[in-house]
C-alpha cells in the first residue's frame, strides 16, 4: 500500500517512518508538513492510505479530509485522547495515540489488511484521477463534531436544503455544504439518479416505484424515504432503465 505520512513535526515523520520499516507492506512515498501541501502531494500521488496528524498549524486533519473529493484510508496520529477521538468514535476508523507503540502500529496494520480482503480487494478508494465517483469511492462527511468514511454505494439519498445537502446513510442524516448540482456533476449517473431539484437517489436503494401524479412516479426506498419524481424526470428515468 502506497502511503503518506501527514504530520507537522519532523521528529514524529521520522520516527513512524523508522517504525514502518518493519512492513514491507506498507511503501512511504511522500509525508507532508501541513494540510495545503498534503493536499497537493495526494492529488500527485493517489495513495493508498495516510497516516494523518489531527492537530496542525492552518487546517487540521479533518480539514484536509473535507477538501478532498474522495479520500483513501486514514489512519489518525495524535497526541490527544478524548479530546480528538470523540470527533471520530461513531466511525470505524483507527488512529494511533503518540508516543506510537509498535505493537499498536502492528495491530492497525493488521486490521487494515483484514478489510482489504473483506473487501475483496477494491483497490485504493481514492478516485481524484476518475471524472465520476464510482459506488465503491469513499467519502468523508462531517458535521459539527461527527465525522464519518462513508461508501457512496451505503448512501442511499442526497437531500438540498438551502446551501446545504442532507445525506442519508444507515440512520444518520449529517448536513455538508455543497450544491446539488455541483454534487450531481461528480457522482456516476448509472448509480445515481437526479429525481427533483431537491433528490438524488441511489438506484440499489430503490425498492418500489408507483405511478404518481400527471405522469410522474414516486419511489421508494428502503431506507423508507418516498421520492416524488417530476414528469420530465420519470420519462428520463424510464428511458434508462428500460431494456
Amino acid at each position: 500500500m502506497k502511503a503518506i505520512i501527514v504530520d507537522d513535526e519532523r521528529l514524529a515523520r521520522v520516527e513512524l517512518a523508522s517504525l514502518l520499516k518493519n512492513f514491507d507492506q506498507i511503501e512511504i512515498i511522500d509525508e507532508a508538513v501541513n494540510a495545503d501541501d498534503a493536499y497537493e502531494k495526494i492529488k500527485k500521488h493517489q495513495p493508498d492510505l495516510l497516516f494523518l496528524d489531527i492537530q496542525m498549524p492552518g487546517k487540521t486533519g479533518f480539514e484536509l479530509l473535507e477538501m478532498l473529493e474522495v479520500v483513501p484510508k486514514v489512519i489518525f496520529t495524535t497526541a490527544y485522547d478524548e479530546y480528538a477521538l470523540k470527533a471520530f468514535e461513531v466511525n470505524a476508523l483507527d488512529y494511533l495515540l503518540k508516543p506510537i507503540q509498535p505493537d499498536r502500529l502492528k495491530e492497525t496494520i493488521h486490521k487494515i489488511q483484514e478489510g482489504d480482503v473483506n473487501q475483496n480487494d477494491s483497490g485504493p478508494s481514492l478516485g481524484t484521477s476518475k471524472e465520476k465517483l464510482s459506488q465503491e469511492d469513499q467519502v468523508f462527511v462531517k458535521d459539527g463534531e461527527r465525522c464519518w468514511f462513508v461508501k457512496l454505494s451505503e448512501i442511499r439519498l442526497f437531500e438540498s436544503d438551502g446551501n446545504y445537502i442532507k445525506v442519508y446513510f444507515d440512520n444518520n442524516k449529517p448536513m455538508i455544504h455543497k450544491s446539488l448540482n455541483a454534487l450531481d456533476e461528480k457522482l456516476d449517473d448509472k448509480a445515481f439518479f437526479r429525481a427533483s431539484r431537491k433528490h438524488i437517489i441511489n438506484l440499489n436503494w430503490i425498492e418500489n416505484i408507483e405511478p404518481w401524479f400527471n405522469g410522474g412516479l414516486l419511489v421508494k426506498l428502503k431506507g423508507g424515504e418516498k421520492i416524488e419524481v417530476s414528469r420530465r424526470q420519470a420519462a428520463k428515468f424510464k428511458d434508462m432503465m428500460s431494456l
